[in-house]
């Protein structure tokens, strides 16, 4: 196992920051870059800030023509001990922080392989990138004497009723999200990551995705055609459900969140054959507007206290399982960071589509479980096909040039 070429600490602090501002682009804050890139027209939109208490890409915003392309990638470890594993930590701060804040990569001669892929270019924009990097279970495992600093609710993702779950398409040691405003950007991203780590992770398994802009307003839609995320919680509230602040969890977790991911499989042309009337009943929503049954627009809230038998919108429907809006399940709320995917066709000719559910939250049990088990035999999971994710922890924030990945939690 190798550390960057740039000495981590202080060498890279230097490093990075020289080449970001060489760049026209702030480290440690949001700006437009109004620059084109090259002939093509491409505007790089902005940077997110790489160091603070919690990761970029959590609640980070994906509006639509930003950060609307995704990849969460799974991978095993390969080191064998555990410092090992805490340079393959320094060498994925070092990349992060470089993709995600854009630079000119070194020329290294023309006796080395290039430095870069030139996929984006000879100097590389931040193009809204952000990398979010969670643990697996499996991480807390004999190899790397961690087992006692296991976040308290982290486990392997077990199936649910309706599940088919594949082996091939789950669990890792660590799981990357990349979130951008461009696919070439999400392709760049992973690759340049494999490269740098090649000696210390292998990837399992890997999804890409995009977000579908607000059509005509509003929230995006799924393949489903349904708007997707409408009830998410915004503002202080969001923090209060998603950032770990329990002080039985091991010290090092606080300010980080359990991730969830699920893959799903959307059966599209059997759901395009179902009437208006049953889909609208299965989400709880009209399909144009996004309005709940009882509702006008989008974003009104469901009376069910004024609809106890379900005659407008049925007991069984999505929304009313997922979120009863109820003083008891007010804390039970997740933040959804969802995107759909499309695989082109499978061995017997049907689309190979669907979703990329990503939620965080606070307690994987309060939260997710709780409201998957309302999910349980629901009128949609004739129509879905979960098959792959896991469950993950999400690292706390790179507090500053001298903090890397998981420091709190390898020291």
């Amino acid at each position: 196992m190798t550390v960057s070429r740039r000495s981590f600490i202080k060498g890279t602090a230097s490093g990075v920051a020289g080449t970001a501002l060489a760049a026209g682009v702030l480290a440690e804050g949001a700006r437009v870059d109004a620059e084109a890139a090259a002939s093509s027209g491409l505007v790089t939109r902005a940077t997110y800030p790489f160091h603070g208490p919690h990761q970029a890409g959590v609640l980070t915003p994906p509006p639509a023509g930003k950060q609307a392309y995704a990849c969460v990638a799974a991978f095993d470890c390969t080191v064998s001990n555990a410092a090992d594993l805490v340079l393959l930590m320094y060498e994925l701060t070092d990349r992060a922080w470089f993709l995600t804040t854009g630079g000119t990569p070194p020329n290294l001669g023309v006796g080395q392989p290039p430095s870069d892929s030139d996929v984006l270019g000879p100097v590389v924009p931040a193009d809204g990138l952000t990398v979010t990097l969670s643990v697996g279970s499996s991480l807390f495992d004999e190899r790397y004497g961690l087992a006692s600093r296991r976040p308290l609710r982290l486990t392997q993702m077990e199936p649910f009723p309706n599940d088919f779950l594949d082996p091939a398409w789950l669990h890792g040691d660590l799981l990357i999200q990349l979130c951008a405003n461009h696919p070439d950007t999400i392709h760049h991203a992973i690759r340049d990551i494999a490269k740098h780590t090649s000696s210390g992770m292998q990837l399992r398994w890997k999804m890409e995705g995009y977000g579908s802009p607000p059509r005509p307003s509003g929230t995006p839609r799924n393949l489903l055609g349904f708007k997707d995320g409408t009830a998410n919680p915004t503002g202080n509230l969001a923090g209060s459900l998603v950032w770990v602040d329990d002080p039985a969890e091991p010290p090092w977790a606080l300010g980080g969140s359990y991730q969830v991911v699920r893959l799903i499989r959307m059966l599209v042309e059997f759901w395009d054959r179902v009437s208006i009337n049953e889909q609208q009943n299965m989400f709880g929503r009209r399909r144009d507007s996004g309005a709940p049954l009882d509702g006008n627009t989008e974003f009104d809230i469901p009376n069910y206290a004024a609809d106890p038998h379900g005659y407008v919108i049925p007991l069984d429907a999505h929304i009313r399982l997922a979120n009863p809006r109820t003083k008891a399940t007010a804390d039970e709320r997740i933040i959804r960071r969802s995107y759909n995917y499309d695989l082109g066709v499978d061995e017997n000719g049907n689309l190979q589509a669907g979703h990329i559910f990503i939620a965080y939250q606070q307690d994987l049990t309060r939260q997710f479980e709780t409201i998957q088990k309302r999910l349980i035999n629901e009128p949609l999971v004739d129509y879905v096909q979960p098959f792959g994710g896991g469950y993950f922890f999400t690292l706390p924030g790179v507090q500053d040039a001298n903090d890397w990945y998981g420091q709190g939690l390898l020291a």
